[in-house]
């Protein structure tokens, strides 16, 4: 059975970040898609994925070529991007693996 999840977060100072979400079989959330402000970006594939005690981190690749790290809160069920790298810059490349 699939779940669909999308969590709005966002200040004055920040664009608004929507995540949303597919959870598979095992009830794993994982992103599918990003809004950011009016801006949608479709996940093409998760890089690399970790645990810590309240956060899940994801690193993907959007269909735009750019990296971006993710930051799931799971006891408020908040996302945050901590990371963006377009990817135009060599000598600033994240790397994507």
């Amino acid at each position: 059975m699939s779940k669909r999840s999308e969590t709005d977060t966002g200040t004055d100072d920040e664009p608004t970040l929507r995540v949303e979400c597919y959870a598979g079989h095992r009830a794993d959330t994982e992103p599918r898609r990003l809004y950011i402000a009016q801006r949608e970006v479709l996940v093409i594939e998760i890089l690399d994925r970790w645990l810590e005690p309240r956060h899940r981190y994801f690193k993907l690749r959007g269909d735009d070529g750019a990296i971006y790290l993710l930051r799931h809160d799971t006891l408020n069920d908040r996302w945050e991007m901590t990371l963006y790298d377009s990817g135009q810059r060599d000598e600033t490349r994240v790397s994507s693996t």
